[in-house]
């Protein structure tokens, strides 16, 4: 049995590749043992571990709604989206009988039935032997018509519908299909799709004020990997990599772009990350700032001796996050906008903000033992409450008073002493992350929270759970480009069935504009 190769010996990505294998199967021995000791617990008869509730600040802080309390708004009309069909229904009546009109009442269906077409295309041949055959309908791909597409995108990315089930429910109304036939219906040929999606990314990040970021694991190729959100009102976008480092996510914010660029935003990264001046220096005097790949970028690291220096930070590490950072800049992507986090620390980049409900959440699931211990906790988090209010009364009319008020306020609630040690550790924890929990404060355009990105990968965890991982690249690819487009139209307020339609080539489908153009119409001032 070969002895496994030191670390020393292995490239950055095999180790980075080893640390986020090391980390899924961490993660996946932790949720084991949790389950055991559940298991070892009931069989003892003992009580499980405690379920911890969400604290409901989010919803506590709002303002209360006027007028009066209890009353249950009704129904309300129904509104049918199609066109609605006139139908007289009669009946036989008494002679004598005197005719009122008619009394309406109105029935949504839906008709599902299996049609099937044999085109009988012309075939001619010309003088000079050419061989002319009339076209297929516009949307018809291989021996499948674009209805029939839509059904099966909508259904599966949508409804959340595995492969097996909708292979059935397909035979079962009488088409003719394999489940081979349906993945290839669901991934083959879904180029425009795939580059609507990074359009779609790209004109977000070119028009957003802030955006909220999150991920969550994913399992790609029988391995352990992440799928990352980044978002706002306008858009959604997800892309599921095999890392969750900082490297990565500058990646993916540079859309799909694979050049390095040495431009003022990478020299003030390089500075804020503490790159040693003479390594800053040989970057910035360099004639050539902008390469055109990884290779390029790597190559010119070592040109420069940088990649043989053994000093900490990592120059090559600091110097390649720059470089990245300097290719977000210089695509006009995330021009003063707000990165709103969770915390994680690969979000940390940019003018970034926290999550308050993930800082209250601490507080909230701290363990206390005493009833001096619970009410501190209660206490504190009293004051974290009032003090959310308070920010989202600020947002909705920011002054430079109540900004003021509010900084010198956050110092009192975070530098208390409680005399609850571990609490007193968290919010010393806390205040130090004051100027990025305030950020609100200088952008009251900003949500306080990320429920947001939390919402929208909630979509990606419900596939996972359903249908699983991923096999292969392009069917990785065709999940996060589907899903990112389905939140994306009802950001919009455009129907995913309707959108589907439209880029399908389906018969009578209403037209939908290019959603990097609508996101960019949203973004543009008043």
């Amino acid at each position: 049995m070969s002895r496994p190769a030191a670390p020393s010996d292995l490239s950055r990505a095999e180790l980075e590749a080893q640390v986020a294998e090391l980390r899924g199967e961490v993660a996946e021995l932790k949720r084991l043992v949790a389950a055991l000791r559940d298991e070892n617990a009931r069989l003892k008869g003992l009580k499980g571990r405690p379920v911890i509730k969400p604290s409901g600040m989010e919803d506590a802080t709002e303002p209360q709604r006027q007028g009066k309390r209890g009353r249950r708004r009704g129904r309300g009309k129904v509104v049918p989206r199609v066109a609605i069909e006139d139908k007289v229904i009669r009946v036989t009546v008494p002679e004598g009988s005197q005719f009122k009109g008619y009394e309406p009442y109105q029935v949504q269906d839906l008709v599902i039935t299996a049609r099937v077409v044999r085109y009988r295309r012309e075939r001619w041949l010309t003088p000079t032997g050419e061989t002319i055959v009339a076209p297929l309908p516009a949307g018809t791909r291989g021996h499948f018509g674009p209805e029939l597409r839509r059904y099966v995108l909508m259904q599966y990315h949508q409804g959340q519908v595995t492969v097996e089930r909708l292979v059935t429910q397909l035979q079962a109304v009488g088409i003719s299909i394999s489940k081979r036939e349906v993945m290839r219906l669901l991934i083959d040929r879904q180029d425009d799709f795939l580059d609507e999606n990074r359009e779609v990314l790209r004109a977000g990040l070119e028009t957003a004020a802030w955006i909220t970021v999150d991920d969550t694991g994913a399992r790609h190729r029988g391995a352990n990997a992440v799928c990352t959100q980044i978002g706002n009102d306008s858009f959604a976008w997800f892309g599921t990599t095999g890392s969750k480092s900082r490297l990565n996510f500058l990646e993916l914010l540079r859309a799909d772009h694979t050049d390095y660029v040495i431009n003022d935003a990478a020299l003030d990264y390089m500075r804020e990350h503490a790159l040693a001046g003479p390594v800053i220096q040989q970057l910035a005097a360099h004639a050539q700032r902008q390469f055109a790949d990884q290779a390029a970028w790597q190559s010119h690291l070592e040109q420069l001796g940088i990649t043989a220096l053994q000093v900490t930070p990592n120059p090559v590490r600091v110097a390649t996050e720059a470089a990245l950072w300097g290719a977000v800049a210089e695509h006009g992507f995330l021009h003063d906008a707000v990165i709103v986090s969770d915390d994680a620390g690969q979000f940390n980049v940019g003018t970034h903000g926290l999550c308050w409900i993930h800082a209250e959440r601490l507080v909230h699931k701290l363990e206390t033992f005493t009833d001096q211990q619970r009410a501190a906790q209660q206490l504190v988090r009293g004051l974290i409450w009032w003090y959310y209010a308070d920010l989202k009364a600020y947002r909705r009319e920011p002054t430079s008073r109540r900004r003021g008020e509010l900084r010198a306020r956050f110092d009192r609630i975070f530098q208390r002493t409680t005399g609850f040690v571990t609490l007193d550790r968290l919010l010393q924890r806390l205040h130090a992350n004051k100027a990025e929990l305030l950020m609100v404060l200088e952008h009251p355009e900003i949500p306080l929270h990320t429920n947001g990105s939390e919402n929208d990968i909630r979509c990606q965890v419900t596939k996972r759970q359903v249908s699983g991982g991923t096999k292969t690249d392009i069917g990785r690819d065709c999940r996060d480009a589907f899903l990112g487009l389905g939140k994306t139209c009802r950001k919009l307020g455009v129907s995913f069935w309707n959108y589907l339609g439209a880029r399908l080539g389906v018969a009578g489908a209403p037209g939908v504009p290019p959603l990097p153009e609508l996101i960019r119409c949203r973004g543009q001032p008043a």
